[in-house]
């Protein structure tokens, strides 16, 4: 095996006017091996894979790939060297089909130069047997779960045969099952002589999975270790600089009246007969595995999705179905799971974001300044630490974590009575999810109610006072703090059992 690394970066720098977003992105990749890259939102992970990937250039430093410089200026000279990115948000065209997809930009042809669609589906078919997933290569990409969405993105990057091959919080929207068939198609690609980058918060995958870990600290390479000769403390204060005391700082609290009641809920095909309560100054978890139908409750009961049958009351008040505004009025707010797509205005300012949902309350005589929304905005880019230099920044060049804190920043900003949290640290780094964990447990002891969505059991355990497990769209069971484990929520999310009365 060669010892030259197959990608190797010196100390390399890049700046935005006067904002420095990466200051000595420092990194070496070996054929045959997993290498974790970690740090916080804004470290500069995304900026040193962007310029890996040639969306960027280098403002300094050393690049090399297989031991030769190289000056990527364009996403097609890096693919072109073999350098393949699955990035954390997918990035599929809605109205082609999954194949069309996978082949964008280089589609087979057969005589006359016609695409050879045959060709192209037969491919399709065959990487979705090695991933060991069942997705009908025909069907548009508009409406497949971010799940599926991820599926797609890891097959594009295994077709093009890459020799390394960077995987961007690939897992972070994958079930159990999905992360374990990922995580097996990774270490055949390795096992083959193949070079990857493992970008995670995830330290339980990155553990797992990867040989090497090097970690980055605003904008700085910190340091390199092999994963034998480490751990996860000692990774966390490298990452965050500080001690992280506590990750899940849950208050004790005593529920009050209740806030949200949902009876009979019921979506012919998506969900069945959900009824529960969510009480003042309590956190509820909805747990279960990707498909169980825990999103398309929530938003079911904030009114974005239609439902057939059922009751929604927020403070003893009945909500007319698909009726957003109504429910924001009674005191609903909603951070949905896909923060770019249903969350943000991605080409819009960290300022104008935070500030969408009450700008009816800022405004004077119809007029709404500048000023009057960044004073609004900045007490919530403060609480929730968003790393943007300005609050003019435009959201859609922030972090995935920043943006999903510009999304809680937002809804917080209503001053809700429910706040229902789809995936509240999807994305997120360590240090930050443990402030997020915090402002959750803080707004439960201000009297709010949180409906909280995850699919990590350790924050379901940490964070809630009772455990609410869908399955295949019913509710299978309903745990309170003192009786949940692990092993109760999985048997209850995974198989049949007794149905709640």
């Amino acid at each position: 095996m060669s010892t030259t690394p197959v990608l190797e970066l010196r100390d390399v720098s890049k700046a935005f006017g006067a904002v420095i977003a990466l200051r000595s992105g420092t990194i070496a990749v070996d054929s045959g091996s997993i290498h974790a890259l970690v740090g916080e939102n804004g470290a500069g992970k995304s900026t040193l894979v962007k310029i890996v990937a040639g969306l960027y250039q280098r403002d300094g430093g050393t690049l090399r790939l297989r031991g030769e410089d190289v000056d990527f200026s364009s996403t097609a000279q890096s693919k072109a060297a073999g350098v393949a990115v699955i990035y954390q948000e997918p990035t599929l065209f809605p109205d082609l089909s999954v194949t069309e997809n996978i082949f964008m930009g280089r589609q087979p042809t057969g005589r006359l130069g016609r695409i050879d669609r045959k060709a192209m589906r037969h491919e399709v078919e065959r990487l979705f047997t090695r991933l060991g997933v069942v997705i009908d290569p025909d069907r548009p990409a508009e409406g497949l779960s971010i799940a599926d969405q991820q599926v797609i993105e890891i097959a594009k990057a295994v077709s093009l045969d890459a020799s390394l091959l960077i995987m961007d919080e690939p897992t972070a929207a994958l079930s159990g099952v999905e992360v374990e068939r990922l995580f097996t198609i990774a270490r055949s690609l390795r096992d083959e002589g193949r070079a990857l980058i493992f970008i995670s918060h995830r330290f339980d995958e990155v553990f797992a999975l990867c040989d090497t870990i090097t970690v980055m600290r605003d904008g700085a390479y910190i340091a390199t270790s092999s994963i034998a000769g480490t751990s996860v403390d000692r990774i966390v204060r490298q990452m965050v600089g500080r001690e992280v005391t506590e990750l899940f700082p849950k208050q004790d609290t005593t529920a009050g009246a209740p806030l949200l009641e949902v009876e009979g809920l019921t979506s012919p095909g998506v969900f069945h007969d959900i009824s529960f309560t969510v009480r003042a100054g309590e956190i509820v978890a909805l747990a279960g595995l990707v498909g169980a139908g825990r999103s398309e409750v929530a938003r079911a009961v904030f009114g974005v999705d239609h439902y057939r049958d059922g009751t929604v009351r927020v403070n003893g008040r009945t909500i007319a179905r698909g009726r957003p505004a109504e429910a924001m009025r009674a005191g609903l707010a909603l951070v949905p799971e896909d923060r770019r797509k249903q969350g943000l205005v991605v080409e819009s300012s960290v300022g104008n974001n935070i500030t969408l949902a009450i700008r009816h309350q800022l405004s004077r005589l119809g007029l709404l300044t500048v000023g009057m929304q960044n004073r609004a905005a900045r007490e919530w880019a403060s609480r929730l630490e968003v790393k943007s230099y300005a609050l003019d920044t435009v959201a859609a060049t922030l972090s995935g974590g920043n943006q999903q804190k510009v999304v809680l920043a937002k809804w917080l900003a209503t001053e809700p009575k429910v706040l229902i949290i789809d995936e509240p640290t999807r994305g997120i780094d360590v240090g930050t999810k443990a402030e997020v964990h915090r402002l959750l447990s803080q707004l439960a002891a201000d009297g709010k109610g949180i409906l909280m969505i995850s699919s990590e059991l350790p924050e379901v355990l940490g964070m809630a006072d009772r455990i609410l497990v869908m399955r295949e769209g019913r509710l299978t069971a309903e745990i309170p703090r003192s009786e949940a484990s692990s092993e109760n929520v999985m048997l209850a999310a995974t198989h049949a059992s007794e149905q709640l009365s």
